[in-house]
């Protein structure tokens, strides 16, 4: 017997009630098992892979890629193959377990953020439905075999975001082989397959590039729209991360009355320093960078100077101080801003920072963060210096007390040791909450962050 389910967008966690439909990645016919991954959503804090509650063939897709649906919308029905069971396979109770009364509706799963759990209101672990030998037999085998069998080609390996860029440039990736990790398609090979394609000899002109690749062409939900003839303006839906960011940006500027300073350090003895360390054989594979150490002055600074690593609590009248760091990293995306967090960064030494960092901006970037990873920041660094600027005044996180951002290091003639001389500087901007930090206090955090990095060996060789 079959019966079609509906498949609903859960509840992804983090007080989050929409997402963004990004890319479905299967289609109307495809065999799908339980918690394989149908559809590629974006929420205000990340992009998140939605998995099946059902093993089945997808019957219909109910929402078109681009556009918002709110938590608990039908996104797509599953026709699922309940095979005859005689009346003597069925699973015995549980010892003790009440039998179920007569109209009673079958208890449905629970939807989590990696995927489908226990049955609700259950206590015991699943039990498996009993299963006949032809179903079994029917059923045998990996998910390849099963599309074989249907008669449908084997999709190649490849993660959604990395699909949705192959679409947007126009890469076919069923002629595509892999690199990666048995035979997954990268995004380097995309890249790399646009790069070597054949380009026809009027492919240049601007009239024959696609609608997904010139703005202010219509194109998919969410994607610019083409203006009407004799007016010059493009107009892009705000969604996902940009939605998030807009409304946070506004919330914190216009709830935390924002101060900043300012002050330029000369970190020449920190880039000699990251220089020696680099050379070191056991920190090979580490990537240390001025911005490490800067994230390790960071949390230093916080042990003399708390009152930066705090929260105004309005409901509540209180000031709550943290006695832990969770420092946010502030990453540019191709989605917009996001602020991925290294969890404890305070109890990290220096090797174990910079590996965090990393992977938390590299995955930023490629766009698999979790809602976790976005979550719980006291106090948040930004790097404006790799856009060659100097310095700024950053907007506070929503519920920080204060942001550092650094500028670009620049050689200029400096003041050392009684002299001038060519030296390797940049700026540290600082903008806090007045709420809960003093202009003095802020002030001095400044100064020993800057101190740090002018001095560095002292203090980082010993943590």
């Amino acid at each position: 017997m079959t019966t079609i389910e509906t498949v609903t967008l859960p509840d992804l966690g983090e007080g989050l009630t929409e997402s963004d439909l990004v890319e479905w990645v299967v289609a109307v016919g495809d065999t799908v098992a339980l918690n394989q991954v149908v559809a590629e959503v974006e929420t205000a804090k990340a992009l998140v892979q939605l998995p099946s509650p059902y093993a089945g063939v997808v019957a219909e897709l109910l929402v078109e890629p681009g556009v918002t649906v709110p938590v608990g919308t039908a996104l797509l029905t599953i026709a699922v193959e309940e095979p005859a069971v005689a009346e003597d396979a069925q699973p015995a109770a549980p010892e003790g377990a009440a039998a179920p009364e007569p109209g009673a509706a079958a208890p449905e799963r629970t939807a989590v953020l990696v995927g489908y759990g226990p049955l609700v209101g259950s206590s015991a672990r699943p039990l498996r439905r009993a299963r006949s030998a032809q179903w079994a037999a029917a059923h045998a085998g990996a998910q390849e075999a099963r599309l074989a069998l249907a008669g449908r080609p084997i999709g190649p390996k490849v993660l959604p975001p990395v699909r949705k860029l192959a679409h947007d440039l126009g890469v076919d990736l069923n002629k595509m082989e892999g690199s990666g990790t048995d035979g997954m398609i990268t995004r380097e090979d995309v890249l790399r397959a646009v790069s070597s394609a054949p380009v026809a000899p009027d492919a240049r002109r601007p009239d024959a590039l696609s609608a997904a690749h010139r703005p202010g062409l219509a194109g998919p939900a969410g994607r610019p729209a083409e203006s009407p003839p004799g007016q010059r303006e493009t107009r892009t839906p705000v969604a996902g991360v940009r939605k998030q960011t807009a409304a946070a940006m506004v919330a914190s500027a216009f709830t935390a009355p924002h101060a900043s300073t300012s002050l330029t350090v000369d970190v020449t003895p920190t880039l000699e320093l990251l220089t020696e360390l680099r050379r070191d054989p056991s920190l090979e594979g580490h990537r240390l960078t001025i911005l490490t150490v800067v994230a390790k002055a960071v949390t230093l600074a916080l042990r003399v100077h708390p009152a930066l690593n705090a929260h105004w609590d309005e409901p509540a009248g209180e000031i709550v101080q943290y006695d832990y760091v969770h420092l946010g990293v502030a990453v540019a995306t191709p989605r917009g801003l996001l602020v991925p967090t290294v969890k404890d960064a305070d109890r990290m030494r220096l090797p174990e920072l910079a590996d965090a960092v990393a992977a938390l901006t590299e995955a930023a970037r490629s766009g698999t963060t979790t809602p976790g990873d976005l979550a719980g920041g006291t106090i948040t660094i930004t790097n404006i210096g790799v856009f060659g600027v100097d310095t700024g005044t950053p907007i506070l996180v929503p519920g920080q007390a204060a942001i550092l951002a650094t500028g670009a290091i620049r050689r200029q003639p400096w003041e050392f040791q009684d002299q001038v001389a060519l030296r390797s500087v940049l700026t540290l901007s600082l903008s806090f909450d007045h709420r809960l930090v003093d202009g003095a206090e802020a002030a001095r955090f400044l100064a020993d962050v800057g101190s740090i990095l002018a001095r560095p060996g002292s203090v980082l060789r010993m943590v």
